[in-house]
């Protein structure tokens, strides 16, 4: 069963810029998550945007659902930042009723990647576990869990998504 995977960019993949010391994006780092993380699964990666979901617009999620909505694959995962995450998965839930056929889930981290202390290679091994054994549907995966999409939120006090 391969398994799309969209980068929007996020926290996921930030990196620390050494002249500014603003966190900032170059590349995506999934090629060597899935590397380290010994992924033997079929997957194709596509970074549709490298961008902090604070900056996401209704456009920006437009090309999220129009690409979703070309895909071949049942089976999608969206790295995005946590900011807006849910604001996506609604855009993507009025367009992917659970009846339609696609499991989507989004994932991101709430550290950098590159920072090597991220819980990023941890979202991205469970949300491809999730996107597998899901039905269909859209959902976030943090933390080892997944939700539907609006049944979660995230809370900024503790730093981690919890059910409504």
């Amino acid at each position: 069963m391969p398994i799309r995977i969209f980068v929007t960019g996020g926290t996921f993949d930030k990196e620390y810029h050494e002249l500014t010391g603003a966190l900032a994006f170059k590349d995506t780092h999934l090629p060597e998550m899935l590397r380290l993380g010994r992924c033997r699964l079929d997957v194709s990666i596509r970074t549709l945007m490298m961008i902090d979901s604070l900056e996401m617009t209704d456009a920006d999620r437009a090309l999220i659902v129009d690409r979703c909505r070309q895909e071949a694959e049942t089976r999608i995962l969206i790295t995005h930042g946590t900011d807006t995450m849910v604001e996506t998965a609604h855009a993507l839930a009025a367009a992917f009723p659970a009846s339609g056929g696609k499991t989507i889930v989004l994932t991101g981290a709430m550290v950098p990647y590159a920072f090597g202390s991220s819980d990023g290679l941890f979202n991205l091994g469970s949300a491809l576990s999730f996107v597998q054994v899901l039905p269909a549907g859209v959902y976030i995966s943090m933390n080892g869990r997944s939700f539907r999409w609006d049944r979660v939120r995230k809370n900024r006090e503790t730093g981690v998504f919890e059910s409504l």
